[in-house]
């Protein structure tokens, strides 16, 4: 669903943060945007609400340009986590070029962790995407917390799905990089496979990746 205008030389990636209510997707994105360099970064829109943080979403956008003059722009959204929501997740992952999954790692949490990822497959296929083949990774959130979810069983369930997985507290920034750096590394290898980045336009994935992440020096 990659939005690409060859005569404009212009393509708009879509990346959106997915997963339960207050996992952290919100968390993440803030961050993020807190960690990166503000140069070539755009504002971080966060619409809040009496019943969900994100009611419609947050928005980052990042521009770069690659050698032959195509200018991409990568958007970042979040999804409302509250069911009751459920149509502004349809719209929001409308043309999405990757998904990260947020999991809340409490144990406490687990029916609403994969209640969500099955919404997350119905709701990519109602918008006529297939989980098998967007761009995917898994974040286990909050970390932090005390009854959490172990990590050696995280990965027996979640290893034979090939999916990447991460840990975080995103609260303290942990694993929030690792996770935005995996997702745009599946998705750009999903997107030079369609339009040729390093091929046709001489962007290959460390220079992608580099434009990507630039961190603030004081995070360094």
């Amino acid at each position: 669903m990659i939005e690409f205008d060859e005569w404009e030389k212009r393509m708009v990636l879509k990346l959106v943060y997915y997963g339960p209510a207050m996992s952290g997707k919100t968390t993440n994105l803030l961050m993020l945007h807190d960690l990166l360099q503000q140069e070539g970064r755009g504002d971080l829109m966060v619409l809040d609400t009496k019943d969900d943080r994100t009611i419609y979403f947050d928005l980052l956008p990042f521009f770069l340009v690659a050698p032959s003059g195509l200018r991409i722009k990568l958007k970042v959204y979040t999804v409302p986590g509250q069911v009751k929501h459920d149509a502004t997740r349809k719209a929001v992952l409308q043309r999405a070029d990757g998904v990260a999954f947020i999991a809340d790692s409490q144990v406490s949490e687990t029916s609403n962790n994969f209640n969500s990822f099955q919404n997350l497959e119905k709701n990519l296929g109602f918008v006529g995407l297939d989980i098998e083949q967007v761009p995917l990774v898994v974040q286990f959130n909050k970390r932090d917390l005390d009854r959490i979810v172990a990590e050696e069983e995280i990965r027996r369930v979640w290893d034979p799905s090939g999916i990447p997985v991460f840990m975080s507290s995103a609260l303290y920034g942990t694993g929030v990089l690792e996770t935005f750096v995996h997702l745009a590394d599946r998705t750009y290898a999903y997107v030079d496979s369609r339009y040729g980045l390093a091929e046709n336009h001489g962007l290959d994935k460390q220079m992608f990746l580099a434009q990507l992440v630039r961190r603030k020096t004081d995070h360094a």
